[in-house]
């Protein structure tokens, strides 16, 4: 997984909210999203972009839309 050049960590900080909200580790959300850990890790840390699909996906499984995660994500910007 490449690094991003310019990390957006406020996507990041609102998954690992809700994630922990939902009491999943990250292993567990991981594989709900069809993810690996490695990249859910450092999309939490800020370290890399999500694509699209990934945030999709990781909303999917934390219950939420794509909207809804984007809107928790603003308060962290």
């Amino acid at each position: 997984m490449k690094r991003s050049a310019r990390p957006q960590p406020a996507i990041g900080v609102a998954i690992r909210q809700l994630r922990e909200k939902r009491g999943f580790t990250q292993e567990v959300l991981a594989s709900k999203a069809g993810t690996t850990l490695s990249t859910l890790s450092a999309i939490e840390r800020g370290l890399t972009n999500p694509t699209w699909a990934t945030v999709g996906d990781i909303a999917s499984a934390l219950g939420v839309s794509i909207a809804e995660l984007a809107k928790l994500s603003e308060k962290h910007e």
